[in-house]
């Protein structure tokens, strides 16, 4: 059986001042009336029904996610007593199914992504499926870059076992790489054989677990008392103890940069991760001066601009390449070209107590 987990336990830092600590990027409208999260959960109809996907996120939004959808069953979104990266989050979802599903494959979805060609998403996962059932194989997704970006990871695959025969196909990974400075996206992209990290993953929930038995074991054994306990009155304090117990690791550096058999299926579906409000312009519809305005906004003698109303008029006069965030409580203005920093207003507001507007 096929099962999908979305990964919903995120704050989006770089999208405040509307993303905030009770309402985090992952439950907002970025782009039309539905969020971010319903997105993600509606892209895999046709291929996963509700009952069989799972939602992970942090226990303070269960209510939040479950209200957001309901199609899913209630159980099906599991709250995670406190927040340690990837890994122990995939764990905990893989452990679950385990227990109920000896051949669970998942199919591991970040929250906060924007897909516009499902139909390829689709065909791309069903040969990752495939794949992952290989003993032992791990399969993530890959996207192929369009010019050289320095805010994503990259994964370098093998070219050599092509078959010319098929559209889509998945190949051995050679290596992963951190974000690259400008030069070094570009040798990137010139190569041919990298491609950005989309953190989309698929894989047995048994191979996952086995492959964190070997390479991250610390984790491993944090989860392992957790599988006798579930559906128990133990399962609670189970849980919190191996969260607890877990060291905070992302999967990527925990588990796929040192497996063995790791693979990746290029792609081109339309991905974007909107990590930042310069992701939202450049996926936003536009005007003929290049303004992506949202809700109640002038501007005059003004270009390549962004603007997020939140009900009150905003008026931009001669600006360019400007972002604008209007909420009841804060104002964020910046260059397009540094929304990647907002996320240091968010830890300044923490490091300065001021926590009510985080």
């Amino acid at each position: 059986m096929i099962y999908s987990v979305i990964m919903a336990g995120g704050i989006g830092s770089r999208f405040w001042p509307r993303s905030r600590k009770a309402r985090p990027k992952q439950f907002l409208n970025v782009f039309g009336e539905t969020t971010l999260l319903q997105n993600t959960l509606a892209r895999m109809q046709g291929l996963v029904p509700p009952e069989n996907c799972f939602v992970v996120t942090h226990e303070r939004y269960a209510e939040q996610t479950r209200a957001q959808l309901p199609a899913l069953p209630a159980g099906n979104v599991l709250g995670e007593p406190i927040s340690r990266n990837t890994a122990p989050c995939i764990a905990y979802a893989a452990v679950k199914l385990l227990a109920q599903d000896p051949d669970a494959t998942m199919i591991v979805l970040p929250a906060d992504h924007l897909i516009r060609d499902v139909a390829q998403f689709h065909d791309v996962l069903r040969v990752a499926i495939e794949r992952a059932q290989e003993p032992g194989a791990l399969v993530t997704i890959g996207i192929k870059p369009t010019h050289p970006e320095t805010g994503y990871g990259y994964i370098q695959f093998d070219p050599a076992d092509e078959d010319p025969d098929l559209d889509i196909q998945a190949y051995w990974v050679r290596t992963f790489a951190e974000k690259p400075n400008t030069a070094t996206a570009r040798r990137f992209l010139n190569s041919g054989d990298f491609l950005w990290n989309s953190g989309m993953f698929i894989w047995r929930a048994d191979t996952i677990l086995d492959q964190m038995h070997k390479h991250l074991p610390d984790a491993y054994e944090a989860f392992a008392p957790l599988e006798p306990a579930i559906g128990t009155d133990a399962e609670a304090a189970a849980l919190r103890k191996a969260y607890h117990d877990s060291p905070r690791i992302s999967i990527d550096y925990g588990v796929m940069e040192r497996a063995d058999k790791v693979y990746v299926v290029p792609a081109s579906f339309g991905w974007s991760d909107v990590g930042d409000w310069r992701a939202v312009y450049d996926l936003s519809d536009k005007d003929d001066h290049g303004n992506a305005l949202k809700n109640h906004a002038i501007v005059h003698d003004s270009s390549q601009c962004l603007v997020h109303g939140n009900g009150r008029l905003v008026v931009l006069v001669g600006m360019q390449d400007t972002v604008v965030v209007d909420t009841d409580d804060a104002l964020l203005v910046c260059h397009r070209d540094n929304t990647q920093q907002v996320k240091n207003v968010v830890e300044y507001l923490h490091a300065h107590q001021l926590d009510e507007y985080v």
